[in-house]
């Protein structure tokens, strides 16, 4: 994750119109695992205040997305 100062200068998007689709550059794109269950997950459009809506494995197919656990657990 980019601190949102660092996103602009190293992306050229700004915060709201940063998407993992049609990026001028491949970034990778790693989302948590049970975004694989939803049948709508909803994304930047690439415009700041405009979303898309698609399937978990829809865009894991148009981005190569990668899905792992990415919420940290407190140990008890």
């Amino acid at each position: 994750m980019l601190d949102i100062k660092e996103l602009l200068p190293a992306t050229g998007y700004i915060r709201g119109g940063c998407s993992p689709l049609a990026m001028k550059k491949h970034y990778p794109t790693y989302l948590h695992e049970q975004g694989l269950e939803l049948s709508e997950l909803a994304i930047s459009a690439g415009k700041r205040g405009m979303q898309i809506i698609l399937a978990g494995t829809d865009l894991k197919d148009a981005t190569n997305a990668t899905f792992a656990n990415l919420i940290e657990q407190e140990s008890k």
